[in-house]
């Protein structure tokens, strides 16, 4: 019997097929363009024939579409575990005074390092920037911040006569030109708060995760940081687990 867990994310799909030990036997990504629903149903006939017995799901979609993804996937007739935050769940006690305000996304990566005991600063690279800390199972609460990508489409969006070309962001130097003062700049900005971070919490260890994970961790070296480019999965996995155990 294998397991399927879903991460479905603002403009990604990213799903795991484990095996009945939780091994990861087929894995892949690809976007959603706003439709997940759509395909899921594409790829529902791809796992009829997989056994499928659970199935786990991360959402930071509307209830609209989750009631339609969960119709979806009804046809593959194992029970659907949806990730909710809780204010204290398997000895994680969240920091946000409103908890369901927090992202589930965030609160799984949080949930993922609590099966490890120590202090840590953890932050997604993806769509945003997300910068959680946790110490001890006791979650103190974070940060967002926009992307890279994020923030160079706003300034280019929000500046009359600016046009900077698309490349890659690759150097903490001083820009002698526009396009290297916006890239430089904006890398400098997020550094700069991961640094702050750290500073402040001197006894963390640092988890890097998402797509842009590898990028950051380059420029982080000294704080000696663990990339985990799949810990929302790995918290999605003890989620359901800890439901039923």
């Amino acid at each position: 019997m294998n397991q399927l867990w879903l991460d479905l994310g603002n403009t990604r799909l990213k799903y795991w097929l484990c095996d009945a030990q939780g091994q990861v036997i087929e894995h892949a990504a690809e976007l959603h363009l706003q439709s997940p629903a759509d395909l899921l149903l594409g790829l529902s006939s791809h796992f009829q024939n997989k056994n499928i017995s659970l199935i786990g799901i991360s959402s930071v979609l509307d209830q609209a579409t989750n009631q339609r993804i969960e119709k979806t996937l009804k046809r593959l007739k194992a029970p659907i575990y949806f990730a909710k935050v809780h204010a204290e769940y398997a000895d994680l006690i969240t920091g946000y005074d409103t908890p369901n305000q927090l992202g589930i996304d965030r609160w799984l990566q949080v949930l993922a390092m609590t099966q490890n005991r120590g202090n840590y600063c953890i932050i997604g690279c993806g769509t945003a920037l997300t910068i959680d800390l946790l110490e001890e199972k006791i979650h103190l609460g974070g940060y967002i911040l926009p992307s890279l990508y994020l923030q160079r489409d706003s300034l280019t969006q929000g500046t009359k006569g600016i046009k900077i070309p698309d490349q890659a962001f690759e150097s903490l130097a001083v820009g002698r030109n526009t396009s290297d003062a916006v890239h430089h700049g904006i890398l400098l900005g997020l550094l700069g708060a991961i640094h702050q971070s750290l500073q402040t919490h001197p006894d963390v260890q640092l988890i890097l995760t998402g797509g842009d994970a590898p990028f950051f961790a380059q420029h982080l070296m000294q704080y000696q940081p663990i990339v985990e480019s799949d810990l929302l999965l790995k918290g999605l996995q003890y989620y359901v687990y800890h439901q039923n155990n």
